[in-house]
């Protein structure tokens, strides 16, 4: 299925960072702006031929597919006015870090299929990555209906264990502001020690931006690549050495995701 053979309509309650990058992305690759409809009372505009509502609408269109893009915390305040609106035939995509899909039926009743996914940010660019995950009980066609409506965002991967929600999100989710956090401290070490600051963001981003595009086109894993790099007694190996010693590199990571992954379970606990 393309973007331009989507044919449901599209309510997306929420329209911040992310699903605004989604949206922009699913316009720019032949959806229909007929189809969307986005309740939003934080937004004053939204994309030319998009109905903008500040409230639900008093009915759904049969067959419509609901995105949820609102903090996880304000659940709650959205379920009982959109609960009565759901029947069959309906399909919730829910992007709400956190909360399980045993927690959204719980919120909303079970006359809708719910798939989670979680995006991050480069979906913008169609280089990001989405992770689904749906229930038993989701409809073949549903599911491959929404790997088709994200296809054009970048890597769509399916889940098997909803467990491993939380330490996706950490890591896909959130990833994206970890390497530009990385980027930036790059920067900022290089102007420390003698570059000009914009010179040295410069140099780093597009170090980087190369360094990514090299992962994902070679043929061995990021650590080979590294070494492959590092010769023997030369500059790149001594930087390396100071990166690898006790394993700081990664157990800084380590406890990165952990604590990203544990305040999903947070998150979980406020929307109840």
């Amino acid at each position: 299925m393309t973007l331009e053979q989507f044919d449901r309509p599209l309510l997306l309650i929420g329209c911040g960072n992310m699903a605004g990058a989604i949206l922009s992305r699913w316009l720019e690759t032949g959806l229909s702006p007929s189809l969307v409809t986005v309740i939003d009372p934080g937004r004053k505009d939204i994309f030319e031929g998009i109905a903008l509502r500040p409230t639900l609408p008093e009915k759904l269109p049969e067959n419509s597919v609901i995105t949820l893009g609102i903090k996880p915390q304000l659940l709650p305040d959205i379920a009982p006015g959109l609960s009565p609106l759901l029947q069959e035939g309906h399909v919730i995509i829910s992007m709400l870090a956190g909360l399980s899909i045993a927690t959204l039926q719980g919120a909303l009743g079970e006359q809708a299929g719910i798939i989670r996914i979680m995006p991050n940010t480069p979906v913008a660019l169609g280089k990001g990555v989405c992770a689904l995950f749906a229930g038993p009980d989701t409809h073949d066609i549903d599911r491959h209906m929404v790997e088709g409506l994200l296809g054009p965002l970048g890597l769509v991967e399916w889940m098997d264990d909803e467990a491993q929600f939380n330490l996706i999100t950490a890591l896909t989710g959130c990833g994206p502001a970890f390497v530009f956090r990385f980027v930036d401290a790059l920067a900022r070490a290089a102007a420390e020690i003698g570059l000009e600051h914009q010179q040295a963001l410069r140099l780093a981003v597009a170090t980087v931006e190369g360094a990514s595009a090299l992962a994902a086109s070679a043929d061995v894993d990021p650590a080979t690549l590294a070494d492959r790099v590092a010769s023997k007694g030369g500059m790149t190996r001594e930087g390396l050495d100071v990166m690898d010693q006790d394993d700081r590199l990664v157990r800084l990571m380590v406890e990165t995701l952990r604590a990203a992954r544990d305040r999903g379970v947070e998150l979980e606990k406020l929307a109840q």
